[in-house]
Formats: C-alpha cells, sequence, structure tokens
C-alpha cells in the first residue's frame, strides 16, 4: 500500500533473485479499512516511493486509481474461509480479509505474474493469499518473505511513522516477549504457561492486548502443546493509537 520501507524494497530485491522483470503494485486499498481505521490518514508518500522502486531498477510500477479497482458499478468480492476465520486478526478487524482477498486477486488477475512475494510479518495474510491462489487455480506461486526489523527487533511496518517517541521506545518489547516466548517453549517449558506469563507482561507495560496465540504454522489451527506441529507465536497490541502486529517461528 505504498509508504515503502526497507521490508518492502527486501520483498523486491527477493522477487529480482527469482525473476526476470519485477512489477510492484501500490494501491491503498478502501475496502480493507473500517470506518474507524486509518484510511484517510494512511501515508502516501507516492514519488518518494517512486524514487526508491527506481533506484532498484524495477521494471513497472502498478499504481492504479480508486475508479479503475472498483467502478461504480462493481458488484463482487471474495470472502476468504479457512486462515481467513482463525480467530486472530479476523476477530478483530472482520471486514479485513474481504478487503484483501478481493483485491490481491485482481492485483494478481492484472499483472498475472508467474510469483508473487509477501511479507511473513502479516503472517495471517500470507496464509490467506496463499490459500486464494490455491483454491482459485491462479497460476502465480506465493512466496514469503522474510520479517525486516530495525536494530532493536521492532518490525518495520508503514505505521511505525505513528508512534511517538515514548511509543517507540517502548514498541520492541513486543519482539522480545515473542522471542522469549519462542525459546521457552522450545526448552520444552508448558505452552499455556509461557503464554500466560507473556499476555501479562505485555499488558502490565502499557499494551492494550488484541492476542497472544500459538498456531500451527501451516493452517493456523489452535495449538495446546509444542507437540502439535510447526508453531508460530503471533502478536497484535496496540500502544497509544497505534496497533502493533508480529509474529516469530518456534
Amino acid at each position: 500500500m505504498g509508504a515503502l520501507h526497507k521490508g518492502h524494497l527486501s520483498l523486491v530485491r527477493l522477487a529480482q533473485r527469482r525473476a526476470d522483470h519485477v512489477v510492484v503494485s501500490i494501491f491503498v486499498n478502501p475496502t480493507q479499512f473500517a470506518p474507524h481505521e486509518d484510511f484517510g490518514s494512511y501515508p502516501r508518500p507516492f514519488e518518494a516511493d517512486l524514487k526508491a522502486l527506481t533506484a532498484l531498477n524495477v521494471d513497472l510500477v502498478w499504481a492504479p486509481a480508486a475508479e479503475t479497482m472498483y467502478p461504480d458499478d462493481f458488484a463482487t468480492k471474495i470472502v476468504p474461509e479457512g486462515p481467513a476465520q482463525a480467530g486472530l486478526e479476523d476477530a478483530f478487524r472482520p471486514h479485513f480479509f474481504a478487503g484483501v482477498a478481493t483485491v490481491v486477486a485482481k492485483l494478481l488477475i492484472q499483472c498475472d505474474p508467474d510469483i508473487a512475494v509477501f511479507g511473513e510479518k502479516d503472517y495471517q495474510q500470507l496464509k490467506v493469499i496463499g490459500r486464494l491462489a490455491r483454491d482459485l487455480d491462479l497460476k502465480t506461486r506465493i512466496i514469503g518473505a522474510p520479517v525486516v526489523r530495525e536494530t532493536d527487533g521492532l518490525a518495520l511496518s508503514s505505521r511505525n511513522v505513528y508512534l511517538s517517541l515514548h511509543e517507540r521506545a517502548s514498541a520492541p518489547m513486543l519482539y522480545g516477549v515473542l522471542s522469549d516466548c519462542a525459546k521457552r517453549i522450545a526448552a520444552g517449558e508448558p505452552l499455556a504457561a509461557v503464554l500466560d506469563r507473556a499476555r501479562a507482561t505485555i499488558t502490565l507495560a502499557g499494551f492494550a492486548l488484541d492476542y497472544l496465540e500459538a498456531r500451527n504454522a501451516d493452517t493456523l489451527a489452535p495449538i495446546g502443546a509444542a507437540d502439535e506441529g510447526p508453531i508460530r507465536l503471533l502478536v497484535a497490541a496496540r500502544i497509544g493509537t497505534t496497533r502493533l502486529i508480529d509474529n516469530v517461528e518456534v
């Protein structure tokens, strides 16, 4: 959605290693924002984005107008299930994945790529898009790219610009808690106890916690013990007015 940072640019570099030509789409998608969310204020530094992509020798930028994506008589949307109904982001943003699935399907059809690269930072979204491409028999192969972080561990996000200085200093704690949980779980500590302690730590630090969950990394299904498959820890919390999400592998 624009406001490109080093995380986005890492997706471009990965795509360039995998493909002969690279297209970058930029579109702030109105259908994935609820009325109370930040669509109007979402950062849109389009000229700076173009400059960054030009420096990387991107072949094409596809930046359609809203009227191109959603003309007045637009009447179709995709409502995904499976990983889109995992009780994570969907529980707090029930509008979100229908908007994401519809716009991503349109962008993939318009650009017709062999591969498409999405970051693991939005982990549930990555799983939803992978299932979308598979279920609709799209030719595009979805590739996940690792989370890119600041030196203090904070996952890069366009919304980090909303953080005050004090909030920015506190924000890396989420990654610290996730990393500690991953180590404890890998060491054999009981899953439920580790998560309960971590939730309390996040809340006491002044965050408003939406969720901290251990899920099967492939399906996003809930798990009760560390031997129930590959584990992904996922968190969403607010600090001030900014909502942060993050995840780590166990």
